[in-house]
C-alpha cells in the first residue's frame, strides 16, 4: 500500500505548496512543498496561486530547480524582487486533472483523506483524518468514536493491513494488527 503525500486543494485543484520567500533580485521565489515529488514542476506548467488576500492568480512556472527540501521556482510575470515578494505566503495549487496515473494499489493522500475505516469483521473504526509520512511506511490516523467517547487509531499503511480500497464507495477495508 503506498500513498503520496499530496494536500488537498479544491475539487479541481491540490495544493501542492507555498511561497515561503524572494529568491534574489530578478523574481525568484522560495517554494515550500507539499509535495514528496518534483516531478511536477517544469517550464510551462500552469499553477494556480491562492493570495493571502483570498484572491486567485493563474500563472506559468518559467522555471524550477530542487533546492534542499523544497524549490527555487520562476514564475512567467514576476521578474524581480518585489513582485516576487508580493507572492509570499501564497499557496501553490495543480490541477488535479494533470497529475500523473499512479500504480496500481497507490493512492493520492487527497483521495484517501475522508474515507470511513472499517475492520475486517465489519467494525466501524472511524475516518481517515491524515496521514503521517514515515521512512518505513506511512501512518493513517483514524478519529472515531468508541461507547461515546472520541477514539484515535494509528494504523501502518502496509498490505497485510490495509486489504481494500473503494474510493467510489469511500471506505477502506483494514485488518486491525493485534493491539490496535
Amino acid at each position: 500500500m503506498k500513498s503520496s503525500s499530496k494536500s488537498t486543494g479544491t475539487d479541481a485543484y491540490i495544493r501542492v505548496g507555498r511561497v515561503t520567500g524572494a529568491h534574489g533580485i530578478r523574481g525568484g521565489l522560495k517554494i515550500h512543498l507539499y509535495s514528496d515529488s518534483v516531478d511536477l514542476f517544469h517550464e510551462g506548467e500552469p499553477l494556480r496561486l491562492s493570495m493571502p488576500d483570498g484572491s486567485i492568480r493563474s500563472l506559468t512556472i518559467a522555471w524550477a530547480t530542487p533546492h534542499g527540501h523544497g524549490l527555487r521556482m520562476g514564475l512567467d510575470g514576476v521578474n524581480d524582487r518585489n513582485s516576487a515578494e508580493d507572492l509570499v505566503g501564497a499557496s501553490l495549487y495543480y490541477e488535479k486533472a494533470r497529475l500523473p496515473e499512479l500504480e496500481d494499489d497507490t493512492y493520492y493522500w487527497f483521495d484517501l483523506v475522508g474515507l470511513a475505516v472499517i475492520d475486517t469483521t465489519g467494525r466501524h473504526v472511524g475516518r481517515l483524518d491524515s496521514i503521517i509520512p514515515t521512512a518505513a511506511n506511512d501512518v493513517y490516523v483514524v478519529h472515531g468514536e468508541e461507547n461515546g467517547a472520541p477514539t484515535e487509531t494509528l494504523i501502518p499503511a502496509i498490505g497485510d493491513v490495509v486489504q481494500s480500497v473503494d474510493l467510489e464507495q469511500k471506505t477502506m477495508i483494514v485488518e486491525m494488527p493485534r493491539g490496535l
